[in-house]
């Protein structure tokens, strides 16, 4: 995620060269290899409650450091701030859910809810990415003249997918603290 911020970080108030390109690429491989090695843990048997506890965390710290990143370097626009900042609580809400119930001796996984969630806050970026990729990078290419025109088509479909990934975070985060509201109230013995 570091990578990708650097990579679109203007150098003297200019982009560069290919490096929004690049900066995609590594967030889509980033996303790509966190789902391969969920699906190789499952597949081969080797899930634990660290795995469960920190594959999540690492998800929460992949896209809210991206969208952050994005929000400061002015790539997505200020109107999104509400957006980020109630996804951002939810992530810390339940990261703290997850971390009492850890000190209960319980492990909290993933909620379906949860990982569609990720998955569109994951397409958003991507969409964001991509639509900087074409204006800083691809438009100097003369054969992608047609898919510059796009730019407009994908900044609206990485806005419209920031709000349903904001509507599903709240969603999943108030899901999550229904089901396991218990874990806040329930006292410790040992205390």
């Amino acid at each position: 995620m570091v990578i990708v911020v650097a990579l679109l970080h203007p150098w003297d108030g200019e982009p560069i060269p290919w490096a929004s390109t690049v900066a995609l690429v590594m967030f889509l491989f980033g996303a790509l290899t966190d789902w391969l090695d969920g699906w190789l843990a499952r597949r081969l048997g080797q899930v634990s409650d660290f795995g469960k506890f920190m594959d999540a965390l690492v998800d929460k710290i992949f896209t809210m450091g991206t969208f952050v990143s994005l929000l400061a370097l002015g790539i997505v626009g200020i109107w999104a701030l509400f957006p980020i900042l109630l996804i951002l609580s939810r992530e810390f809400l339940i990261t703290g859910l997850r971390l009492v119930a850890a000190a209960q001796g319980m492990t909290l996984a993933a909620e379906k809810v949860g990982k569609v969630k990720t998955v569109m806050q994951i397409a958003s970026i991507s969409l964001y990415l991509l639509n900087v990729a074409i204006m800083h990078d691809l438009s100097r290419i003369k054969i992608s003249e047609g898919l510059v025109n796009w730019t407009e088509i994908i900044g609206q479909a990485a806005q419209l997918t920031l709000i349903l990934a904001c509507l599903l975070t709240v969603y999943s985060g108030l899901n999550y603290l229904v089901k396991y509201w218990s874990v806040f109230t329930t006292s410790n013995s040992q205390d």
